[in-house]
């Protein structure tokens, strides 16, 4: 079993930063992917960004050049920096995981989310 423990969500004002820490610890043999993903009221869930254990980040189109996804391997730990928040950013963030187990089967876990409003 995997554990996700995600924090820094809030409110925020438009233009400001949020950092969101994601923190995963259980049973697994090492990390494949770790991501956030973000669903607003009425919408579906889309890709924020990812980081792979190697370090290769992706990015939805929406938050390229303003957000910025780093990770601590040793942590099993990932962030997600966000700057220039607008109020469209607003939605639940969720962190997901994808564990490779000692049988080297691949699975994925989710978060539990963090709400993210950007208001004035």
């Amino acid at each position: 079993q995997v554990q996700l423990v995600e924090s820094g969500g809030g409110l925020v004002q438009p233009g400001g930063s949020l950092r969101l820490s994601c923190a995963a610890s259980g049973s697994f043999l090492s990390i494949n992917v770790m991501a956030w993903y973000r669903q607003a009221p009425g919408k579906e869930r889309e890709l924020v960004a990812s980081r792979t254990s190697s370090g290769t980040t992706n990015y939805g189109d929406s938050v390229k050049g303003r957000f910025t996804i780093s990770g601590d391997n040793a942590k099993n730990t990932v962030y997600l920096q966000m700057n220039s928040l607008k109020p469209e950013d607003t939605a639940v963030y969720y962190c997901k995981v994808i564990i490779v187990t000692p049988t080297l089967r691949t699975f994925q876990y989710w978060g539990q989310g963090t709400q993210v409003t950007v208001s004035s």
